[in-house]
């Protein structure tokens, strides 16, 4: 793309059409909007070491955050996207280069703290990754970290959970120390967590049933069917009900009703 379109994109404009990528999980076009991002933030960083270069002030360009941002940004969705496809090794090297972003020079404290939340992220997902990966070796390494960072608490089940269900890994000490990912009703849902908390119900439900506790599994159901409507995630819902009707025979009866319940109430 030449320099002088891409000075006249807006870099939130694309962080924008990249979330809504992600929330249709349309991969090729994540690597395309990410690839457009990088390109075009690095024109501005070009232009702008240029005119430095010559002692003259640049032209302005309104961002919503630093530019040290919007690289970052790019990075991690086209690592996301690898990741989502299976490309294990293109995720790595993604992971790589928002590890460290403190090669861009003039950073104020807003800044450096941008490249200290992507190196943050960088960690959590590389762990992540490999996890998923198989390596169970780092199983231990991973919750130890999430013990010291309740925040990626949910990140990190929805993680150990999904590679239990694929690898056949026992991981009942694990999950016991962190407990039920939803209290109650789920009514302190909000949108900055909605997509982990699913998928943690979801991938704790189908643990359960592998571990062959049903009814276990049916409450994680019923926590992520509420979560799915509540938020509006049509597929969710629709994924988590077909799960559902697999262990109808081996809830009880008062899982049934409450299920029932919950169907009235969603019309």
């Amino acid at each position: 793309m030449r320099k002088s379109i891409l000075k006249s994109l807006k870099p939130d404009i694309i962080v924008e059409m990249l979330e809504m990528a992600v929330a249709f999980e349309s991969w090729n076009k994540v690597m395309e909007r990410a690839d457009m991002l990088y390109q075009c933030v690095q024109a501005i960083h070009e232009e702008r070491q240029e005119y430095r270069s010559k002692g003259v002030p640049a032209p302005h360009i309104h961002t919503e955050r630093p530019l040290v941002y919007y690289y970052g940004f790019s990075h991690l969705m086209r690592g996301m996207a690898h990741h989502m496809m299976g490309q294990v090794d293109q995720a790595r090297a993604c992971i790589d280069q928002y590890a460290d972003l403190g090669w861009m020079g003039d950073l104020d404290e807003v800044g450096m703290q941008v490249v200290q939340e992507f190196r943050h992220k960088a960690q959590v997902n590389r762990y992540a990754l490999e996890i998923e990966d198989g390596q169970v070796q780092l199983l231990e390494e991973f919750v130890n970290f999430l013990l010291e960072h309740p925040e990626e608490w949910l990140t990190g089940l929805k993680v150990i959970t999904e590679a239990a269900v694929r690898y056949r890994w026992k991981v009942d000490r694990v999950l016991h120390m962190f407990g039920d990912p939803i209290q109650g009703d789920g009514t302190e849902m909000n949108s900055s967590n909605n997509d982990d908390m699913y998928h943690c119900c979801y991938q704790r439900a189908l643990y359960e049933q592998w571990m062959g506790r049903p009814q276990e599994a049916v409450e994680f159901i019923l926590q992520a069917i509420r979560l799915a409507y509540k938020l509006e995630m049509d597929r969710y819902f629709i994924r988590c009900t077909a799960l559902l009707e697999t262990l109808r025979e081996e809830a009880t009866a008062e899982q049934i009703g409450r299920y029932r319940v919950m169907l009235e109430e969603m019309k």
